[in-house]
């Protein structure tokens, strides 16, 4: 049996671990934060929320002029609505976490064994696990580096904590 060894646990080392499962191989997975990668974490799935939001918001600014009323019968919904960022905050960890729980639930029951630390290559043929227990020596025939990228910051354009956010801030 082919021993695969993956470091990165985003959307292409999943992929790319289940398709060396059903193929046959022996495959690890080593991911440092947590399955789905920033895609999952900091990425897709908060962004895809906000903008979510933003559309809802959107939408209820212009209810008016499609006869949606208050029940005192004004039309100006818009000065009455407010995003609490916190609770959608909540809600967008809450589903990264569900769905990188999701991601390793399928690998580990496709028979990949996912191990929660950071990888390097050690050796021909090697790589090590750096984990909170220690490291370990995986022997693998077969390497793939699936340690994803991350969103270009503009000089112009630097994330303050303030007016300017990122997904961590």
């Amino acid at each position: 049996m082919t021993s695969v060894v993956i470091i990165g646990g985003g959307p292409g080392g999943s992929e790319a671990a289940l398709t060396a499962r059903q193929l046959g191989g022996e495959v690890t997975v080593i991911e440092q934060r947590a399955m789905g990668g920033s895609a999952v974490l900091t990425d897709v799935v908060p962004s895809k929320t906000l903008i979510s939001v933003g559309q809802r918001m959107a939408t209820f600014r212009e209810a008016g002029v499609l006869g949606v009323r208050m029940r005192d019968g004004s039309d100006d919904i818009w000065p009455n609505l407010t995003v609490d960022l916190a609770a959608v905050n909540d809600r967008i960890r809450r589903l990264a976490e569900a769905q990188s729980a999701d991601t390793t639930r399928a690998l580990t029951e496709a028979g990949v064994r996912v191990i929660d630390g950071f990888g390097r290559i050690s050796g021909h043929h090697m790589v090590a696990a750096d984990t909170a227990a220690g490291t370990e020596e995986i022997p693998a025939e077969i390497t793939l580096i699936c340690t994803g990228g991350h969103p270009r910051v503009l000089p112009s354009a630097q994330p303050d904590g303030e007016r300017i956010l990122n997904w961590a801030q």
